[in-house]
């Protein structure tokens, strides 16, 4: 699904990104962590062409990101607030995304429909804008735009924050269904080690831009983890 190869990032001579090599399999829900200044935000957007890469290449399905926007249509992502339409409701957003990906307005809604509990009768039918909602709120309307259609690729930035105990258990059921009914590939950045454990196949830890521990998951990896992080 994805394959990484030379990545390097520079920024006025600092190298904030070095990844040799990293391959993503169709289907895995795929954990990226580290400290703040790791490189995590940096990675995500050479994987969505947002910033341009000092060296390397990123392949998503053998499409090369920089040459050709042909797996654009198939990846999806959410990284903060600022991936929505702020004077839109959600309805209109959601329609609006439906659209790009070939769906009408009927489809859209009955797609939404099974989401109802993760949005806790707080974001569908509220009459108002989003930007007028709470954070929180935010983030569930954009999580879920984000699976409209069930795109093979979807990365999510920090998606337990700002969400409370009750949608942070939802949401985790949620991923781990999309990923196998649909075979989605989930790639998610996380501070939280004990949801990032708990939903994620493997995780992959940054430092400085370098990796420091590709690991499967296990009973033992939270452990593993917090050791790490308080040394």
């Amino acid at each position: 699904m994805i394959s990484v190869e030379s990545l390097s990032k520079k920024y006025g001579g600092l190298n904030v990104l070095d990844l040799q090599e990293l391959s993503i399999p169709k289907g895995e829900i795929f954990g990226l962590i580290g400290n703040n200044g790791a490189g995590k935000t940096t990675f995500f957007s050479l994987l969505l062409d947002l910033i341009e890469s000092t060296s390397g290449t990123v392949l998503i399905n053998e499409i090369n990101v920089q040459k050709s926007e042909a797996w654009k249509p198939f990846t999806s992502a959410f990284i903060d607030e600022s991936y929505l339409i702020g004077y839109l409701t959600v309805e209109e957003y959601y329609h609006f995304i439906g659209a790009l990906r070939g769906m009408t307005k009927e489809e859209v809604d009955a797609f939404v429909v099974p989401f109802e509990p993760f949005f806790n009768s707080e974001v569908l039918n509220q009459k108002k804008y989003l930007r007028d909602f709470s954070k929180g709120n935010q983030k569930k309307a954009g999580i879920i735009g984000a699976l409209i259609g069930h795109p093979e690729l979807v990365i999510l930035d920090e998606p337990f924050a700002n969400l409370d105990p009750t949608t942070q258990i939802r949401l985790k059921n949620i991923l781990k269904e999309e990923a196998k009914k649909h075979g989605t590939t989930f790639l998610i950045s996380s501070h939280d080690l004990t949801h990032v454990t708990e939903v994620c196949e493997r995780i992959v830890l940054l430092e400085k831009g370098v990796i420091l521990k590709d690991i499967k998951t296990t009973a033992s990896t939270l452990k593993e983890l917090e050791n790490y992080f308080s040394n």
